[in-house]
């Protein structure tokens, strides 16, 4: 199993074709080959869970058989047709699945693999949720507080906020150094670790899955720069 995530960036003056592109897009993701499950996929302005969206920056989230199915979907899908043509910047970040608990519409996406304890390199991060309406008020509130926190975190790299609907189903994707900064946020980082146990004690999240991924290759830009180094 090999998952995508690819960020693209659209010229103000295509942003209404970048609308366009999260209904059109979906008839060609059907029926290209070799790939399980996908998103297309909004972004937040400021990397993490956003109330701002960005209408010029866009996502797709790919899970695909082997690497290879990929390879060829960028070569020469029309989806990456689209892309090249409508957008000014592409970033993709490509990765071998870690560790995943939870779901995705009802869905595991990423199955369930068996994580190596041996490894000791970048980790990527995937926290994905839908909120439960009556709890809306309570989870915005306190997204800045775990925006800020991560922002200034040992071992983080960069993040991108993305979403399937505004305000309701919500996801951050993050690169950090090392699995030990994700555990330390996580798990020690003091206001990171009081929101999760809201989220469990209000029970905020309707649906949610959390699943951690090895990088593997980080190419183009967004923004002008290459996020990660690998």
């Amino acid at each position: 199993m090999f998952v995508s995530l690819t960020i693209v960036r659209y010229p103000k003056y295509f942003i209404p074709f970048a609308f366009l592109s999260m209904a059109i897009l979906h008839l060609p993701l059907f029926f290209t080959r070799g790939l399980s499950f996908w998103k297309l996929l909004g972004c937040g302005k400021n990397g993490t869970f956003d109330i701002q969206p960005d209408f010029q920056q866009w996502g797709m989230l790919g899970v695909w058989n082997q690497q290879s199915d990929f390879e060829k979907f960028q070569e020469n899908s029309w989806v990456s047709k689209w892309w090249r043509f409508f957008c000014h910047e592409k970033w993709t970040i490509g990765c071998i699945p870690y560790e995943s608990h939870g779901k995705w519409d009802k869905k595991e996406p990423f199955g369930k693999p068996i994580p190596d304890r041996n490894y000791s390199g970048p980790i990527a991060v995937l926290t994905r949720a839908t909120i439960s309406w009556s709890k809306l008020k309570s989870f915005w509130s306190n997204v800045p507080i775990v925006s800020a926190s991560m922002n200034q975190a040992q071992g983080f790299i960069t993040s991108v906020g993305i979403g399937e609907v505004p305000f309701i189903r919500q996801a951050t994707f993050s690169v950090w150094d090392s699995l030990d900064d994700v555990k330390q946020f996580a798990y020690k980082q003091r206001e990171h670790a009081q929101i999760v146990k809201k989220t469990h004690n209000e029970k905020w999240y309707s649906e949610e899955l959390f699943a951690r991924f090895i990088p593997i290759f980080s190419t183009g830009t967004i923004k002008g720069v290459n996020p990660i180094i690998i």
